[in-house]
Order: C-alpha cells, then sequence, then structure tokens
C-alpha cells in the first residue's frame, strides 16, 4: 500500500525567515521548523511576523509534532505563539535548541528533547535526525521514512570538515540515506547565488586574533548570542594575551554559561573578567543583540544610557555580527557617530562571512549525497530558490522533478509520483506587537502609516439631551497635522464645517450620530486636502449630556 503525501510551506519561501513547513503523510502532519521574521521599517510597531498557525489549529488532532532543525529565531521563534495556540503539540528539539526555546518562554515540559541518530517512531512513519554544521551547536537535518522512500529537510548547513564535535556533520549517514532512496529532498537556498564552498569563509579566529594582536586598547565586539561559533572564534582569539573578556548584558551571560557546561564552548575560566574589568585599558567586551532591535547596546553605549560602559575615543568596535539589507542605514548611521566620537570601527571583510549557509558547492553535494528523485528548494527569497533549482538542473536533475513554488502551494505525491492539483492552502502574516498574540492586522498598520504620514485631527462636541443644542464645541485637537498658533484661519474654517454638519443632522429632535461622523470625516478630509495636500485621520467624538 502506498502513501499519500503533500508537502507545502506555511512561510519561509519567498522570503527570508518564517521558516514552517508541513510533510502530510497519509493523514498525519509532521511540522518542520516554526519561525518568525523581523519586520522591515514599513511595519509600525511591529515586533515580529509569524505564520498563519490555522491549518494546524484546525488539524491539530493529526498533528504528530514539530521537528526542529536548530535553535535560530527564523526557524524557532514562532514556536511559543504556536503553543499558545495548540497546548498539547508535541515539540521536539536537540538540547541546545531546546534550551533556546526555554529562553523564548517555552516551558520545559512541553519539549521533548532528541538525540541525533536515534530513530523516532509514528506507525508506518519513522523521522530520523541527523547532524549538520551550522553556527550553533546540535543542528541537524530529518529524514522522514515513508513506504515510498525518504523525504529530506536539510535545515542550515555548511560543509566543512574541521568543525567537530557538537558542529559535526555525519556525511557518511547521509550518503547511506540516499544509497537507500530519497524521494524528495527540501534544501535550503539562502546562499545558492555564491560560488564555491562556504567554507573556509565563515571562520574568523585568525581574523579575530590578528585585531586581539594589533590594538592593544579596549575592543569592544557586537555579536548575536546565538551565533556560538562565532563567539568561540572570539574567545580562542583572546586566549594566552593576559586579556580579560567581559560578557555584557544577562542574555549573553546565560547562553556562554550553559554552553561552558554543556560543553558547546571550551575557554579556561580565568579568561572572563566581570564589571571591574570593563574599563581596564586592554578589556575584550563582548556585547549582545538580538535581531528584532539589531545595533540595540552599541546605540545605548553612544547615548550615554549604558550603566557600565562609557565610550573612549581609543575604543575600538568591531561588528562581528552579519549585515542585513533592512539594517544598512541604522548601521551607517551608527559608523558615523562612532567615527565622530573618535573610536576606531572594523567590520567582517567581504571576503569572509560570518553567516554559515551552503553556497552553490554545498547544495551540489548535498544533492550528489542524497540523490533524489524530486528536488524542492526552500528557505530565501524567490531568486534564490531559483538559483538552486538551477543547481539541481545543472547536475542532471530533469525540470519537471524540481518543484519551485510560493507559501501555501501544495506538492502532491501519490505512490512516489509528483501529481499537479493546483491545491492551496490559505496562508497570511500574522504581525505581533508587544505580549499579544492576536494578529494586529493590515488596517493597523495603515492607520499607523497614516498617523506617522499626516497626524490627526480630533473633533469633539457636546449636546443637550433635552434640547438637542450644541453645549460644548466643536473643539479641535491636532496632533502631528499643523500647528495650531500659526494656523487659525484652518482651525476656525474646521469648526465651522463640523458645527454645519451637527445643526443639520439635528431633525425633529433626533441625533443622527453615525451620519455626523461620517459627514464631519467626508468634508474635513476635503477641505483639509485642497488648503494642505494633507490627509490626516479624523476622528469626530460626538456625545450628549
Amino acid at each position: 500500500m502506498m502513501s499519500k503525501i503533500k508537502i507545502f510551506s506555511l512561510g519561509g519561501l519567498d522570503e527570508n525567515g518564517k521558516n514552517t513547513y508541513v510533510i502530510e503523510i497519509d493523514k498525519n502532519i509532521f511540522v518542520f521548523d516554526c519561525g518568525l521574521k523581523y519586520p522591515t521599517g514599513n511595519m509600525l510597531g511591529i515586533d515580529y511576523i509569524i505564520p498563519d498557525f490555522d491549518y494546524l489549529i484546525k488539524n491539530k488532532k493529526r498533528v504528530k509534532g514539530v521537528f526542529l532543525t536548530h535553535g535560530h529565531y527564523e526557524n524557532m521563534g514562532g514556536v511559543s505563539d504556536l503553543v499558545k495556540n495548540i497546548p498539547d503539540i508535541k515539540l521536539f528539539a536537540t538540547k541546545f535548541t531546546k534550551y533556546e526555546l526555554m529562553e523564548s518562554g517555552v516551558p520545559e515540559k512541553k519539549i521533548m528533547e532528541i538525540t541525533p541518530h536515534k530513530k523516532l517512531n509514528f506507525g508506518s512513519v519513522s523521522i530520523f535526525p541527523i547532524t549538520v554544521s551550522h553556527s550553533c551547536p546540535d543542528a541537524v537535518m530529518y529524514v522522514i521514512n515513508t513506504k515510498d522512500g525518504a523525504i529530506c529537510y536539510t535545515g542550515d548547513f555548511i560543509i566543512d570538515s574541521k568543525m567537530t564535535g557538537r558542529y559535526d556533520m555525519d556525511l557518511g549517514r547521509i550518503a547511506y540515506v540516499g544509497k537507500q532512496g530519497v524521494l524528495c529532498l527540501l534544501s535550503e537556498s539562502m546562499f545558492s547565488e555564491r560560488v564555491g564552498h562556504t567554507s573556509p569563509t565563515h571562520r574568523l579566529e585568525d581574523f579575530f586574533k590578528d585585531i586581539v594582536n594589533k590594538y592593544n586598547s579596549r575592543l569592544l565586539f557586537l555579536v548575536l548570542p546565538t551565533h556560538l561559533y562565532t563567539i568561540q572564534d572570539i574567545l580562542n582569539s583572546a586566549l594566552n594575551k593576559h586579556r580579560k573578556v567581559i560578557l555584557m548584558g544577562k542574555k549573553l551571560q546565560n547562553v556562554v554559561n550553559f554552553s561552558k557546561k554543556e560543553g558547546y564552548l571550551n575557554f579556561p575560566d580565568d579568561l572572563l573578567g566581570d564589571l571591574s574589568n570593563i574599563e581596564d585599558e586592554d578589556a575584550i567586551l563582548l556585547m549582545s543583540d538580538d535581531k528584532e532591535n539589531p545595533y540595540a547596546s552599541i546605540s545605548k553605549v553612544l547615548n550615554g544610557y549604558d550603566r557600565y560602559i562609557h565610550l573612549k575615543p581609543t575604543d575600538t568596535v568591531i561588528f562581528a555580527e552579519p549585515r542585513y539589507d533592512s539594517n544598512e542605514k541604522l548601521l551607517v548611521k551608527i559608523e558615523n557617530d562612532l567615527a565622530m566620537f573618535g573610536c576606531r570601527i572594523i567590520g567582517i571583510p567581504k571576503d569572509k562571512n560570518i553567516l554559515h549557509h551552503a553556497s552553490s558547492e554545498d547544495l551540489m553535494l548535498m544533492l550528489k549525497l542524497t540523490n533524489p528523485k524530486y528536488y524542492m528548494p526552500v528557505k530565501g527569497e524567490y531568486r534564490y530558490l531559483v538559483e538552486n533549482a538551477n543547481l539541481a538542473s545543472s547536475l542532471g536533475i530533469p525540470k519537471e522533478n524540481i518543484i519551485l513554488k510560493q507559501n501555501g502551494d501544495v506538492v502532491n505525491f501519490e505512490d512516489g509520483k509528483l501529481i499537479d492539483k493546483a491545491e492551496h492552502i490559505k496562508v497570511n502574516d500574522i504581525l505581533i506587537d508587544g505580549k499579544s498574540s492576536d494578529d494586529v492586522g493590515e488596517l493597523v498598520i495603515k492607520d499607523r502609516e497614516m498617523l506617522s504620514e499626516n497626524g490627526i485631527v480630533l473633533i469633539s462636541a457636546t449636546l443637550s439631551k433635552k434640547t438637542k443644542t450644541l453645549l460644548v464645541g466643536p473643539e479641535v485637537t491636532t496632533r502631528g497635522f499643523i500647528y495650531v498658533k500659526d494656523s487659525k484661519e484652518i482651525i476656525h474654517e474646521i469648526k465651522r464645517i463640523s458645527e454645519d454638519v451637527i445643526t443639520r443632522n439635528i431633525v425633529d429632535n433626533f441625533v443622527d450620530f453615525n451620519k455626523i461622523k461620517t459627514e464631519i470625516r467626508t468634508e474635513l478630509s476635503k477641505y483639509l486636502y485642497e488648503e494642505t495636500e494633507c490627509k490626516p485621520m479624523i476622528i469626530a467624538v460626538v456625545q450628549e449630556v
């Protein structure tokens, strides 16, 4: 008896982040990764964006679990929101990923810690995690064994023989899976346009050593706390230099302490200093941010708000974290401010690379090892998916066996063959603001845009309940629209128009409040646009006493 298989994405295709891939085998649903993405500049006040979990909520009884590849927010940052919607959902994660889930607010009892290379059985389907190399430890890819062959999802990976221990990649097991028969491979696409292997451009220890050797003054390294491999490189560069490394920020301290205890990071205890060493001439400070709020720590220092760190003109600031298109403007401003302060600024050179994603040769080697019948590029903007597809085509995989899809497009396999059913699952972005798990929605964002661009005009008036005559107002309050003292004529005309609208909608002792509000908005919008060419948000509040 063959299987009916569906594969689709709730997020991660034609975008960076929000990776959530659903594999449905007969009636069972398996979810691989559950990530978030951070907003761009026009998402006013939004903290992060997650997929719409509506499909999983409606089919929660069929969901066997969420299987996480590694502890980065693009891949596991949506889990806490999913757990709020489906409290009984099972989560499967390796040790470091489990730690990161708990740090993001997921209760420990909800997470099943898995060990790489130990099979998980779900009736006729089994799931097998295999270690891969990435910038955080305990990263895995998943092999889903079905009656029609294996489906493999790589997560994030690079191929580098020098990455050992908890960063090791078991190429032998991957090749063995390939020999057994792979129906479909889902492989990441982030660096598909990059020629060659990512290795050794991700190794930064020598680069950091040069900085530590060259500059005897205080060094400030800006890092991401989940990029442990980079943190290890910085710690290695400071060995035997008789300089103290100070970890700034509770989150970074927690991650480093946990990682030292579990053997993810290796360094002598006396390498770390404390707050008493911050002003040392040769101190090395590690300052951490997250991608939600890039460069927040150095901005705080620049603006004089940090309790412990006060910049000196002799300081050297090293940006040891990735440059993203979305934060380029902010970074340039910070670099300018640091230069004006007199600090030396160092960034990662263009020929180096801090992100541990598979480049073209890594992707082609993964294809060779697994030898899939069908290939589905995932993770990344559409041009990356296309380039990943082109790599597969260059290796001889037939074009009709290469699957390029958008979020929500369903890939159907029946009896081990691709069937085109043009099926689509409803997908959406859920915008999260603060601690609320409800979608903020596009209308709220539109209102915020309107307020930020044209301001607000508030009309308030009070009528007598008995006589239906105006007692107070109309009063006009503006914010972010015009300077009231310089615009007395406009304010006077706003009052006149509002009063006209109110009085003509009081008929036979009946007040049509809805009509008053609608007409005030309509007539004032027209007048204000003619006078100022602006379209402020207009709110009318009319009440009776």
